[in-house]
């Protein structure tokens, strides 16, 4: 702490004497003390401050004779009123700070009508504050602190460096309004003690900030910053750079970590020898420190719990030189290397664009495996079988969530004709897939992440429904992997009709697997009439609607099998001419074809929109330049990348597919103060999403003129000049138009951009939504296009316990003067809703709705107006409060109506919980019982949703 050596520069005014509180000496009854402001911690005694008052008094009123008197039986009621207050408060001793002593003596003089005394002594304090706050400013360096000492790790002893203790404390409370750095070091004193661990320190200066965040958002960074300097004291060290570094010292010290950092990396066998070769100074040049004060807390314990590369249990990576490390692996075969990596960097270290996962994970290390997500089709045969598991093991080893399509798997009751027995069906195989994903668990990173997809006309599809269930025989029960249904248009036509529905095994059917549109109509219906002349004799013959209803009584109460469209997901695809699409990927947002030879693969990553928001508007340019930046890095990501079959570097290599997609949509709208269930929300869905495909689309034939077009480019949609948008046309003339609604608007002019894609594309595919259950934690915004889950609620994953508080909200409500601890409690009591707090005005109310809150509806029409614009699909978690039978009905027929491709997650609240209040359970998404209008559900509640992928508990990193 600094020295008042300043003190005779201002003028003589009697509350000087607060500074001689300090002083205490004595032992006082109930073993209190005081902490001074440079950290000596001392008894607290009486006598002191009754020096002190008596010096105030003094100096107001003089020392006459007949002031004596006065001022002496004044100063001493005042004094017991002073130390009754602290002895009631901890009878047991404890510990007081210098501040709270000086605030009661301030209270006490103003209590007893001794204003003038009360004022000088106001404004003696705000001058002494301003003049430490210059001098900590300053830089100048404070004594040690006298009384408390750290353990270092060697077992000696060194006194507190406080001087050191507060410059920490100001850099992370530079730049950011209504924080305070002194409240950080009085708490934090008050959890040390003499001997305490140097790493402890650190630990409690963290501890003390996190506790503060849901008082003010800010205090996340703040929060950030200070562990950051256990990061930057544990990877500099192991480096040999530095034992210790301030925020302002990395200005330096970056640049001349790097260099050694893949140096060590390369002898640990952790990096690709390759990064040598670039020149490090340069890009070690182009690092920017300042770019560590922008996490939050759980952004930055995040990454360094789950994505710095470590030795012997220390991480010796820092957040710059991680996004270094990642720009670099995926420059590495650009010609101009550094100014690609520089370019690459900036846009990672920037949060304008965010790689997925897998590419964050392992970009420039030996093995680069940075793909996303891949899809198989499993072939009507034991060995083809076993085959198609050994490669979910081998690709679930190295990361990646996997989509398997079993629809050519012949069902129950079906000819073996090499054993003239009977098939017992998909469901045994899909119990080994389960257990293989459990065994292969990522290289102890997580459990191995599965989606199994089955043809809503297949035989087993009754039995598929209930995998998830928690009754039934075990053996046929999955309980760790995800499921999902492929349904043909047709079948959500009779749907609509309440018409009959056929179940085949595609051992009598095979070619059903591949059709699509009109062709799959006329062989279904030409299969139906075989079995009414008897020339197939295994066969069931259903209600739609029935089965309809099994799907969503499933859906409701375990959570799965998900609702994915065939015919929408190939109908639009850009690639029909050379395949097929079986089946989406884990998270119901990819749709490539598959076949044999082909084990589709896509690379993934996210425009955070956020960043792109200037002035309440879209920043058209700066979008631009991201999207054309973001596509190059994705395209590089399939030649540098690690395949672990074959049949995913055949696929990848030919068709050079990408995802792009978004995160932050729904921070975009609160920048905007658009209400996410508006009109207004729809609109910027479409545009947004306009804008980026416009730009993809555009990168990507950027990228054929300089590399040349993917090599299955001729005969594709692209080739044509079908957009995405055009590619509706194809939907609508093969369902009919009474089956479909989509708003086909548009605002940029698309007629160049049809003549440019006709030329050559670099991608097949170019975008994806993904969740971004993890990277949108990295970089602080909300994950992907979804609503926000809770205002105000503690986030639990691997990395420990987090409060998360929505800062636009804490923002807006500080504008209207209504923030403020009642506040804070009002906002924990309803678990984090708005609605039921009766002072904040309805229009924050409206903006403010959690996902619950926002009409089904509104997510449907913001996912409609997206997906006109994207080459793949998008995934989409749907939320529904007051659950019910019919409700699941109109929502999901809406999604297919609507022409989504794909969905997610059904989030759903029951009928019967919503009418309550969430306060007679504390847990929003708390369900007590069902009202059943036709899902003739077995359980009570809607099925929790598992971890993976899920907003509250992002714990998956197979795709985002």
């Amino acid at each position: 702490m600094h020295t008042d050596a300043s003190r005779e520069n201002l003028p003589p005014s009697a509350p000087q004497a607060a500074d001689s509180i300090q002083d205490l000496a004595a032992t006082a009854p109930g073993q209190l003390r005081v902490i001074k402001r440079n950290g000596t911690v001392v008894p607290y005694t009486d006598d002191k401050i009754t020096v002190a008052i008596s010096k105030a008094f003094l100096a107001v009123e003089g020392g006459t004779a007949a002031a004596s008197s006065r001022i002496h039986d004044t100063v001493a009621r005042l004094t017991e009123q002073v130390s009754a207050t602290f002895r009631r408060r901890m009878p047991s001793g404890g510990t007081i700070h210098i501040e709270e002593i000086q605030d009661q003596v301030e209270l006490a003089l103003m209590r007893a009508g001794e204003h003038k005394v009360a004022r000088d002594y106001v404004l003696y304090r705000e001058a002494r504050s301003q003049e430490r706050k210059r001098a900590a400013a300053s830089g100048e360096v404070a004594q040690p602190h006298p009384s408390i000492r750290i353990a270092r790790a060697d077992g000696s002893l060194a006194p507190l460096d406080m001087g050191r203790l507060n410059t920490i404390i100001r850099e992370a409370c530079e730049g950011l309004a209504e924080v305070d750095a002194e409240l950080i070091q009085r708490e934090t004193l008050k959890n040390l003690y003499d001997g305490v661990a140097e790493k402890d320190v650190n630990t409690a200066l963290v501890m003390t900030a996190r506790t503060l965040v849901e008082r003010e958002p800010n205090y996340s960074y703040v929060t950030a910053r200070l562990l950051m300097d256990t990061l930057r004291a544990e990877a500099l060290g192991f480096l040999g750079v530095a034992e210790t570094a301030t925020h302002h010292e990395m200005a330096d010290l970056y640049a001349k970590a790097l260099p050694v950092y893949v140096e060590k990396g390369v002898e640990f066998e952790l990096l690709d020898p390759k990064l040598k070769a670039f020149d490090l100074e340069k890009l070690g040049a182009a690092l920017n420190h300042e770019r560590d004060q922008q996490f939050t807390y759980l952004g930055l314990q995040t990454l360094y719990d789950r994505y710095f590369l470590h030795k012997g249990g220390i991480r010796f990576e820092l957040p710059q030189v991680f996004f270094m490390r990642v720009a670099m692996g995926l420059a590495i075969e650009e010609q101009d290397r550094e100014a690609r990596a520089i370019e690459f960097y900036n846009l990672l270290s920037s949060f304008d664009y965010m790689a997925s996962t897998p590419t964050l994970f392992n970009a420039g290390t030996l093995r680069p495996q940075l793909s996303s997500c891949y899809l198989t089709t499993v072939p009507d045969d034991l060995s083809g079988i076993y085959n198609a598991i050994h490669d979910n093991a081998m690709l679930s080893k190295f990361a990646g969530g996997l989509g398997n399509d079993w629809t050519p798997v012949r069902a129950l009751g079906s000819y073996i004709k090499g054993t003239n027995g009977k098939s017992q069906g998909v469901v045994p195989f899909l119990k080994v897939v389960n257990d293989t994903a459990v065994a292969v668990n990522q290289g102890g990173k997580r459990k191995g992440a599965v989606c199994a997809y089955l043809e809503t006309w297949h035989l087993d599809i009754e039995e598929f429904l209930e995998l998830r269930k928690n009754t039934g025989d075990d053996r046929r029960r999955t309980h760790d992997m995800n499921t999902a249904n492929w349904i043909p248009d047709l079948f959500m036509k009779r749907v609509f009709e309440d018409g009959t529905w056929t179940l085949f095994s595609p051992s009598d059917v095979p070619d059903l697997h591949d059709l699509t549109g009109r062709a799959f109509e006329e062989r279904y219906e030409y299969y139906e009439a075989l079995t009414q002349y008897g020339k197939l004799k295994l066969f069931k013959t259903v209600q739609a609607k029935d089965l309809w209803r099994k799907m969503l009584s499933m859906l409701f109460e375990t959570g799965h099998p998900w609702l994915t469209f065939k015919d929408p997901c190939n109908l639009r695809s850009p690639q029909q001419h050379v395949g097929v699409v079986h089946s989406s990927n884990l998270c119901t947002e990819i749709t490539l074809n598959t076949n044999a030879d082909e084990i589709a693969v896509c690379n993934l990553g996210s425009i955070n929109l956020v960043n792109h928001i200037d002035g309440g508007k879209l920043d058209i340019a700066k979008l631009e330049r991201t999207v054309r930046t973001a596509v190059r890095m994705l395209d590089n990501v399939i030649d540098i990348n690690y395949y672990s079959v074959p049949q995913a570097q055949n696929a990848n290599f030919k068709h050079r597919p990408v995802g792009l997609g978004l995160m932050g949509f729904q921070d975009a709208l609160y920048l905007q103060h658009i209400a996410y269930g508006s009109d207004a929300a729809i609109d910027f869905a479409d545009q947004s999403m306009e804008a980026i495909s416009y730009f993809a689309i555009q990168a990507s034939c950027d990228l054929a003129e300089e590399r040349g077009a993917y090599s299955s480019f001729e005969g594709s949609l692209w080739s044509q000049g079908i957009l995405p948008l055009d590619s509706l046309d194809i939907l609508t003339e093969a369902r009919g138009a009474k089956y479909i609604d989509v708003d086909r608007s548009s605002t940029l002019d698309w007629a160049p951009i049809r003549e440019r894609v006709k030329k050559g594309m670099r991608n097949s595919n170019i975008m994806a939504i993904a969740p971004t259950a993890t990277i949108s934690n990295i970089i602080g915004v909300s994950q992907s296009i979804e609503p926000t889950y809770q205002n105000l609620y503690v986030k639990s994953n691997l990395s420990g316990e987090f409060t998360v508080i929505n800062p636009y909200l804490v923002h807006d409500l500080k504008a209207r003067g209504l923030w403020d601890a009642v506040m804070v409690n009002d906002l924990k009591y309803y678990d984090g809703s708005v609605q039921q707090i009766e002072r904040i005005p309805q229009d924050l109310k409206d903006l403010y709705a959690t996902a619950f809150e926002v009409e089904t509806k509104w997510i449907v029409e913001a996912a409609s107006r997206r997906q006109k614009w994207i080459d793949q699909a998008q995934s989409l978690n749907l939320y529904i409060a007051g659950a019910s039978g019919k409700k699941l009905d109109v929502t999901y027929r809406m999604a297919w109506f609507r022409g989504l491709k794909t969905t997610y997650y059904l989030r759903a609240l029951a009928a019967t919980s919503t009418e309550k209040s969430t306060i007679n359970t504390g847990k929003l998404n708390a369900v007590s019982s069902v009202i059943d209008e036709g899902l003739q559900a077995a359980e009570p509640a809607p099925a929790p949703v598992p971890k993976a992928c899920s907003i509250d508990n992002p714990d998956c990193e197979a795709c985002q």
